[in-house]
C-alpha cells in the first residue's frame, strides 16, 4: 500500500509538472508513513509542505492541487487535507486486505528481497579471547550479530560470518601460567599465584584435563595433553584447545554458528603483521620517539598519534587489527561489520587511520561498527555478578540454563546496541504479557490454537473461500493487523541497511500487540462459514509473519505455550 501511494504520488508530481505548476527539475523524495492515529487515515504524507516553496503556493493549497492530481485508483478509499498541509489517505478494505493472500502465497519467502544483489558482507562477531567461557557481553553480541547475518542474508546479501581469536599476546600468556599453577596444585590465595591469574573454576578443569593427559578436539585442531607441569608451550597448547572447544558449546548453546574462525597468531606466522609494518614505514606515516615506532594516526582523523611498536619491543594490539583489517579487504569483502563491545570504541578512529595510511584503496569510514553496551543481570531486583564456573562474571550458558535460549536471544537483541541493558531473569522465565517474548510467541501460538479448534470442529479452513472475501476484514481492529502487516517487508528492509535487528523486535511487538486486540475483539469462531475462514486467514498471515520475524532473531515460533 505505501508503494501504491508513492506511485500515486509521483503520477501527481509528473502531472503538475506539466502543467507548469511545479519546476521541471524537481526531483522529491516522496516519504509515506503510517499514521498513529487511525482517525487520521493508513498513511500520511508531507510532500506538499516539502514542495511548497518550489511551488510558489502555499502548503494546504498545494496539498490540495495535488489530491487533484492523484491519477485514479481503487486502492485509496478517500484523501483528507490536515493540519498545515498534510495528506492523509484512507485504504480501501478490500486493496488492504490483499496482503493476506501476498502473505499466504509468499510464506516463509514474505519480506525477504533481493536489494543486496549478492554483494559480499562479512560480519566479525563474539570474537572472544579463548581464556575462559563466554560471558553475557559475548552473548549479547552474538544475539545482536547473528540477527544481523539473518537480516543481510533476508534481503540479498552473500554473508559471512566470522570469529576472530585473539590467541597470542598477554592473557594467553596469563591463562597457560594460571593452568600451570593449579597443575602444581597452587589456588589465587597462594603467594606465588600469578599476578594477572584467572581464578575460574574451569582453570582447574582445564588443568586437571591436562595433567590427564587427556585429548581435546577443537574446530580446527586437536591438542593430546603432555601432563607435564613444567613445559608452559605445551599447557598454553592444550588450554588454548580446551576453551575453544568450551567456547564453541557455549555457541551452539545459543544457536550460533561461524563460517570463518580467524586466529590472530596466524598473522604473525605467516608474515601479515610485518608486512603491514613495512608498508606503512615505506609510505612515509611513521616515526621514531622515545625509542618506540609511532604512526602518524593524526593525518587520518585520530586526535593523537598511536605507538605501534613498544620501546621494550613487541608490538601493540591496533597493529595486528590493522593487518587482520587488511587480510578482510585483501579477501575481497567490500563491506565488513564489526560488532564488538562498546569497550572498543576507541580502537574504531586508529584502526581506520591505520588503514587508509597502507594506501591500498580501503575507502575512508571503512570498516562499519556496531557497538553494544554493557549488560546487567539481576534477579528479585539484585544485580547477579559471578557465576562460580567462570569466577568473576554470568556465562551465557548461566543466561540459558535459567530462562532458555529464546528468551536470552530475544532480551539480547531487543534493545538498541548503544543503550545499557538489564537482563531481568524473573522477567524472562516468567509466562505473562510482561514478557516480551513469550508475548509475541503466545501470538504465533495462539492462532495454532485457532486453527486445532477449526480442524477439530470439522470446519477446516477453506483458503479459496477466504481468499474470495478478504473485504470482509473491515473492522478496526483487523484493519490494524492488515497495515501492520503490510509493513513488515520495509522494517526488514531498514532495519537490515540500518544494521539495528531491535527493529525487527519492536515490529514483532507491534503486529503481536494488535493480533492480540484483534483476537479479543472480533470473533473467529463463527457460523459463518465465509467469515470465519476470512477471519482463519488474517491469523494464518500474522502467524506466518511472526513465525518470519521469530526466525530472524534466532528463536523459536511455538505451536503450543
Amino acid at each position: 500500500m505505501k508503494d501504491t501511494i508513492i506511485s500515486l504520488l509521483e503520477g501527481a508530481v509528473d502531472a503538475l509538472k506539466h502543467q507548469g505548476v511545479l519546476p521541471d527539475d524537481l526531483k522529491p523524495t516522496i516519504k509515506v508513513d503510517p499514521t498513529k492515529d487511525k482517525a487520521h487515515g493508513d498513511y500520511a504524507t508531507n510532500l506538499a509542505l516539502m514542495l511548497a516553496k518550489p511551488s510558489g503556493m502555499k502548503p494546504r493549497e498545494l496539498a490540495d492541487t495535488l489530491v487533484a492530481a492523484l491519477p485514479a485508483s481503487d486502492a485509496i478509499q478517500k484523501t483528507e487535507i490536515a493540519g498545515p498541509g498534510f495528506i492523509n489517505f484512507f485504504a480501501a478494505t478490500d486493496a488492504a486486505a490483499q496482503i493476506v493472500a501476498q502473505v499466504l502465497d509468499s510464506g516463509d519467502a514474505f519480506g525477504r528481497s533481493l536489494i543486496g544483489k549478492g554483494e559480499k558482507v562479512q560480519v566479525e562477531f563474539v570474537s572472544a579471547n579463548p581464556t575462559g567461557p563466554l560471558h553475557v557481553g559475548h552473548g549479547r553480541g552474538a544475539a545482536i550479530g547473528d540477527s544481523l547475518c539473518r537480516l543481510l542474508e533476508a534481503t540479498g546479501y552473500d554473508v559471512t560470518r566470522e570469529f576472530y581469536y585473539n590467541d597470542a599476546g598477554a592473557q594467553i600468556k596469563n591463562l597457560a601460567l594460571s593452568v600451570q599453577a593449579r597443575a602444581k596444585g597452587l589456588g589465587p590465595d597462594d603467594a606465588s599465584w600469578p599476578e594477572d591469574g584467572y581464578r575460574g573454576e574451569y582453570i582447574v578443569d582445564v588443568a586437571n584435563d591436562y595433567m590427564a593427559g587427556k585429548t581435546v578436539t577443537a574446530d580446527d585442531r586437536e591438542v593430546t595433553a603432555k601432563a607435564d607441569a613444567d613445559d608452559l608451550d605445551a599447557i598454553q597448547a592444550f588450554a588454548v584447545a580446551w576453551l575453544r572447544r568450551e567456547q564453541d558449546l557455549d555457541l551452539k548453546a545459543f544457536g550460533v554458528e561461524f563460517d570463518v574462525y580467524f586466529l590472530e597468531s596466524s598473522l604473525y606466522e605467516k608474515g601479515n603483521v610485518d608486512a603491514t609494518v613495512e608498508k606503512l614505514v615505506a609510505n612515509g606515516h611513521t616515526y621514531e620517539k622515545d625509542g618506540a615506532m609511532w604512526l602518524r594516526t593524526t593525518d587520518f582523523g585520530d586526535d593523537k598519534d598511536r605507538v605501534m611498536r613498544k620501546r621494550e619491543g613487541g608490538y601493540t594490539y591496533f597493529l595486528p587489527d590493522v593487518a587482520y583489517h587488511l587480510n578482510k579487504w585483501q579477501r575481497g569483502f567490500k563491506t565488513v561489520i564489526n560488532e564488538q563491545g562498546a569497550d572498543h570504541h576507541s580502537t574504531v578512529t586508529r584502526v581506520r587511520a591505520g588503514l587508509q595510511a597502507l594506501e591500498v584503496g580501503i575507502p575512508q569510514g571503512w570498516p562499519d561498527y556496531v557497538l553494544h553496551q554493557m549488560v546487567m543481570v539481576t534477579r528479585s531486583g539484585v544485580e547477579v555478578k559471578l557465576s562460580k564456573r567462570a569466577g568473576s562474571y554470568v556465562t551465557i550458558r548461566d543466561l540459558i540454563d535459567e530462562v532458555g535460549r529464546d528468551a536470552t536471544r530475544f532480551f539480547l537483541a531487543a534493545r538498541r546496541a548503544d543503550s545499557q541493558l538489564t537482563f531481568d531473569i524473573d522477567l524472562a522465565r516468567s509466562q505473562s504479557n510482561d514478557n516480551p517474548v513469550y508475548y509475541v510467541q503466545y501470538a504465533h501460538a495462539r492462532v495454532c490454537s485457532m486453527l486445532r479448534k477449526t480442524e477439530d470442529a470439522g470446519q477446516p479452513f477453506d483458503h479459496s473461500v477466504a481468499m474470495a472475501n478478504l473485504a470482509l476484514l473491515d473492522s478496526d481492529q483487523e484493519k490494524a493487523v492488515l497495515n501492520r502487516l503490510a509493513r513488515y517487508p520495509e522494517v526488514v528492509e531498514h532495519a537490515a541497511k540500518s544494521r539495528e535487528p531491535q527493529q525487527v523486535a519492536q515490529y514483532l511487538l507491534d503486529l503481536a500487540g494488535d493480533f492480540h486486540t484483534c483476537y479479543n475483539a472480533v470473533k473467529v469462531m463463527v457460523d459463518d462459514d465465509t467469515l470465519r475462514n476470512t477471519r482463519l486467514a488474517l491469523g494464518l498471515a500474522t502467524r506466518q509473519v511472526l513465525r518470519n520475524g521469530l526466525d530472524l532473531m534466532g528463536v523459536s515460533a511455538p505451536e503450543e505455550m
